[in-house]
């Protein structure tokens, strides 16, 4: 190995939607660019071998979907290595919002040149989170979708489950308090989003990043379960913030409480419950990625909202 090679941690989660790739060819890109990849056993746990190698290696290589991301963040922390992202899950949600290529073996290649840049995280009740956490009705989608579900149809599996969960869905009242503020409204679901994208591709608002230093908070005040349907071309633009019975704001620090506890999901996993205390903890990880883009959300479905709904006020949102 020459002095210029780095040392990489290859770890890959077999169980993500495309953990059955031939890691061959990634490994091969990742030598001829100067990566020796040191891969663990694959029953050893991520964290520990993380934590285990941290003095011995220059970079972690993760891969896997947003939920092996979530699972590794605390070792990552606490190593204070860089990271970087090969998508083999179903959303891949963090990769779009670091605009990273969604192709593995694209993503491979991309990683022996890139520049790490620091990144943000959410955290919730000692729990940290990439993406966004919420409860209500994402929350019970989370745990109606399976590894099987997610695995035999991808990102429509997410579609297929809301489905389900809507007809159930019921609203409840949770107590916001922010910046000095207590407030007490009924909703379906609220949202408190650390980068830009989650749930195969909607967005938590129009200029969220994931290294903005701050939390965006989302309500969905609605009254019937078709106003969600309604608001689906604002909730994949991140334009639901504008709309009457969607209460939105910023802030660093937030608490929830709610009747009775209800689980919260964080990237995909129901991690924690109610009450719940989130916090922002910027620049906390460096993860590979191309300079940030401050633009208009790349993953939107608004010519097929505006086909669905085209007389609805979602389609003006």
């Amino acid at each position: 190995m020459s002095p210029r090679q780095r040392r990489a941690l290859l770890l890959c989660n077999a169980k993500a939607r495309n953990g059955a790739l031939d890691l061959d060819e990634v490994r091969a890109i990742l030598r001829a660019g100067g990566i020796e990849p040191e891969e663990p056993p694959p029953e050893a746990d991520c964290r520990d071998v993380i934590r285990d190698r941290a003095g011995a290696v220059d970079l972690v290589i993760l891969g896997g979907g947003d939920g092996t991301m979530n699972y590794a963040a605390p070792a990552l922390v606490a190593s204070g290595l860089p990271f970087a992202i090969l998508p083999l899950g179903t959303a891949n949600d963090l990769a779009r919002s670091l605009n990273l290529p969604l192709d593995p073996l694209a993503a491979a290649r991309f990683i022996p040149t890139a520049e790490a840049r620091p990144v943000d995280l959410g955290w919730v009740n000692g729990h940290y989170y990439f993406n966004v956490a919420s409860i209500g009705f994402s929350a019970e989608l989370a745990g109606e979708l399976t590894a099987e579900s997610k695995k035999t149809w991808g990102v429509l599996g997410y579609a297929v489950a809301a489905v389900r969960v809507l007809r159930r869905v019921r609203p409840f009242t949770v107590t916001i308090e922010h910046d000095g503020l207590v407030e007490r409204v009924t909703t379906i679901q609220v949202s408190v989003g650390n980068g830009r994208h989650y749930g195969g591709g909607m967005t938590v608002a129009e200029r969220a990043a994931v290294d903005d230093g701050k939390l965006d908070f989302y309500s969905l005040e609605i009254k019937h379960w078709w106003r969600l349907l309604a608001l689906l071309p604002a909730l994949r633009r991140g334009t639901q913030g504008r709309a009457a019975d969607v209460r939105a704001f910023h802030a660093q620090e937030i608490r929830l409480s709610t009747r009775r506890p209800r689980p919260v999901n964080t990237d995909g996993e129901l991690t924690t419950h109610t009450p719940a205390h989130f916090k922002v903890f910027p620049k906390i990880l460096q993860v590979l990625a191309p300079e940030p883009v401050r633009g208009p959300n790349s993953f939107d479905l608004t010519a097929l909202g505006s086909r669905l709904f085209p007389s609805s006020e979602a389609s003006r949102l």
